[in-house]
């Protein structure tokens, strides 16, 4: 019998490489990285934001960040699909643990957010940011503009999120009228992918809906997502609502007909040379998921990104 030390590697494994523990124990951090506060050797730093007080339908959101790490635990040391490396051979990624949000002072919460992702950002580290409901992103992306200016919206999902917004709601339905009036995004090279639903105004920006994407495959809509971005800073969101309900039905507003796991998944890979320089997984909402589903798509939408922003390292230090 082989002698093996345990290691929990989210507490005590090392920095580099994937881990080798059991997909069933040990701490749920974030495809197994280590968990800590300390970033400073990070290329890539993993953050959830558990807030849902945002969401007009079904709550339960919050719990969204423990769900996805929980199902990335299955993405162990072997080498990643679709890439075939280990990402983190290359990447240096660590698990930052959770925003702290005072669950009693909701309309604190903007400021919380946006003050703590920019101690990522402003240090020069990659931020992907688990949800939370989807109005979290619009603290992610006051944080982005301010060190990149204004950024191209790469945005999954079944909603525009361009109610009308006074600049006083927390709604997760209005956080692109926000970031549009706040000069965060230039709407004309962002694109929203997937919608399915009809809301008052698009200010500008593109829509690739979701009849439109299922009659051009994955291939037509990474072409015409990389036409409309072009050059420059993008900040990808991707709600995981975009997906049907069929593939991710632990959401809290769900529409029929959208984009299966795999047109999402292939067409992300496809837009792996836009310039993204942060994203968020959005909407995850485990009351109503049903055998992990919505959390493994989620995750799994995670990782590639982490991929793609490993195989763009490794091209830079040839």
């Amino acid at each position: 019998m082989t002698n093996r030390t345990p290691v929990d590697n989210a507490i005590a494994g090392p920095m580099r490489g994937g881990s080798h523990e059991p997909t069933f124990s040990g701490v749920a951090s974030f495809m197994r990285r280590r968990l800590t506060k300390d970033f400073t050797a990070a290329d890539l730093v993993v953050w959830g934001i558990p807030f849902d007080t945002a969401t007009s339908n079904r709550p339960g959101a919050r719990f969204g960040p423990a769900a996805i790490r929980r199902a990335s635990s299955v993405f162990d040391g072997d080498p990643q699909y679709p890439s075939r490396i280990d990402p983190f051979e290359i990447l240096s990624v660590v698990d930052c643990g959770d925003c702290f949000i005072e669950y009693e002072r909701p309309q604190d919460a903007p400021a919380s957010i946006e003050a703590q992702a920019r101690q990522f950002v402003d240090a020069g580290v990659e931020l992907v940011s688990l949800g939370g409901d989807h109005f979290v992103t619009l603290p992610l992306l006051r944080a982005h503009a301010r060190r990149f200016g204004p950024v191209a919206l790469v945005q999954f999902d079944a909603h525009q999120d361009t109610w009308d917004d006074d600049g006083t709601k927390l709604s997760h339905g209005t956080f692109v009228t926000r970031a549009v009036a706040e000069g965060l995004i230039d709407p004309r090279r962002s694109i929203q992918v997937g919608i399915r639903t009809i809301s008052p105004a698009d200010y500008g920006i593109g829509i690739l809906d979701a009849e439109e994407c299922h009659a051009l495959g994955p291939g037509g809509m990474a072409a015409r997502i990389k036409a409309r971005v072009g050059p420059g800073p993008a900040y990808l969101t991707f709600d995981i609502d975009a997906l049907d309900p069929a593939f991710a039905p632990g959401t809290g507003t769900p529409v029929a007909g959208g984009l299966n796991t795999a047109e999402a998944l292939n067409c992300l890979w496809q837009i792996a040379d836009l310039d993204f320089i942060g994203m968020d997984v959005v909407e995850v909402c485990p009351p109503f998921d049903h055998s992990e589903i919505t959390a493994i798509a989620a995750a799994t939408v995670a990782q590639r990104y982490i991929q793609i922003k490993a195989l763009k390292l490794r091209e830079r230090m040839r």
